[in-house]
């Protein structure tokens, strides 16, 4: 694209004497100028644009920071060194897949129904792209899980709690109380159903996509 420079010598011919025929301005010297002018704008591109017009630049590299044209190859580069291969995109209303909003690459829908967690260097999380976890958890109590308490046995009077274990206690007959003996029958207790419980942390859920190329 050319740049306009006068060509005509306007302040030379303001600098002669008003009796110098040359300090006449005519026609020729117009036609001459506006010649210039007019070559000059016409290479300029239309900044409306225009399908049938030309236009040209040259495409800076990401890393530039001075002011330049942002050329189609300059936005598709710098939005591929935002979004890398591995990289994730996501959109909490647009289900579009982003090769097509984003015009490049190669997306897949990522992590359905999981969240993300930041890469440790050891323990759980060390192994990128590992999954693990589960919405619910559904686990039959132990008998050191549970809580301590006594319990009846529907036959005997008086019971002893020693050690964490229910026994019958030995009473003494001479007393005028009944002989519990040595031994009696506890009635049993809960159903052994596996304990069941929602373990999910505080959630939001959005479109997810991973560039896989």
């Amino acid at each position: 694209m050319a740049d306009y420079s006068k060509v005509v010598a306007w302040s030379g011919k303001d600098a002669l004497a008003d009796s110098d025929a040359a300090k006449v301005i005519s026609g020729a010297d117009f036609h001459t100028e506006f010649s210039a002018v007019e070559t000059a704008v016409n290479t300029k591109a239309d900044i409306n644009g225009d399908a049938a017009e030309a236009f040209s630049a040259t495409t800076a590299s990401t890393g530039a920071n001075t002011t330049q044209v942002a050329t189609t190859a300059f936005v598709q580069t710098a939005l591929q060194a935002i979004y890398p291969v591995g990289s994730i995109y996501m959109n909490a209303a647009v289900s579009t897949n982003p090769a097509t909003l984003l015009g490049f690459g190669t997306w897949a829908a990522y992590a359905e129904g999981k969240v993300p967690v930041g890469k440790a260097s050891s323990g759980t999380f060390d192994t990128l792209n590992a999954t693990g976890g589960a919405e619910t958890d559904s686990h039959t109590l132990t008998l050191s899980e549970i809580p301590s308490h006594n319990h009846s046995d529907g036959s005997y009077d008086r019971l002893l709690l020693q050690n964490g274990q229910t026994t019958v206690e030995a009473v003494d007959s001479s007393a005028g109380e009944p002989n519990l003996g040595s031994s009696g029958v506890i009635q049993a207790a809960g159903g052994g159903a596996a304990h069941t419980h929602d373990i999910l942390q505080p959630y939001i859920v959005v479109y997810m996509w991973k560039r896989t190329a």
